[in-house]
């Protein structure tokens, strides 16, 4: 089986960490060119272009995952055989991929054969992780714009006390501080509990 990446170099380094089985072979190319090139792969992954810039009627109906984190399945109104994944900085390398699809029983046949661990998700904005993980972000500026720590302590406490990875301003400069308040607008429209902090706002209306 042979399986396409159209991939940023930092995405490409991030899949590459996981275990692939070995009939599987992984293909990565840094730009998308025309929908033929992508006809004799099994399945296509178009994770670094702009969802509006993907000709989704050109692609045939063979597996396809994209990044989106915030436009949903249903908002897109995609085809069956499309799929959403968060291809943001750090979500690639996780053990657990996050699939919103229309089309379980296939995708995850499809994962079954990469060898990788997926979990379906719920087609909403952030699917899981990213939701969760924009919100710590955004409470963190609540805290830190009430003096309540340094970003430094507050980093730490969190990696100390929770195991997590990375600290909430060491994730958002990960992910990139637009993402996470692009998502938290979103999420703000249905729920008042992510409306984005002022501080958050004001460090990425200074850059």
């Amino acid at each position: 089986m042979q399986v396409i990446f159209i991939a940023n170099a930092k995405q490409e380094e991030e899949i590459k960490t996981k275990i692939t089985n070995n009939e599987v072979e992984l293909i990565f190319k840094n730009q998308f060119s025309n929908a033929t090139e992508l006809e004799k792969f099994d399945a296509c992954f178009i994770l670094n272009q702009d969802i509006k810039d993907i000709p989704f009627a050109d692609l045939g109906t063979k597996p396809l995952f994209i990044n989106a984190v915030i436009d949903t399945l249903s908002i897109l109104q995609l085809p069956i055989n499309i799929s959403r994944i968060n291809a943001w900085p750090g979500f690639l390398q996780r053990e657990l991929w996050e699939i919103a699809t229309e089309n379980r029983a296939e995708t995850e046949s499809f994962f079954n054969h990469l060898g990788w661990k997926t979990i379906v998700v719920k087609d909403e904005p952030g699917l899981v992780a990213a939701r969760v993980v924009s919100m710590i972000i955004n409470e963190a500026f609540f805290s830190f714009n009430e003096k309540v720590s340094s970003k430094e302590e507050i980093d730490l406490a969190m990696k100390l006390g929770t195991n997590y990875p990375y600290g909430p301003f060491e994730w958002g400069e990960k992910i990139g501080l637009n993402n996470v308040l692009n998502l938290l607008k979103k999420l703000s429209e249905k729920d008042n509990r992510y409306l984005p902090s002022i501080a958050l706002e004001n460090v990425i209306a200074s850059n």
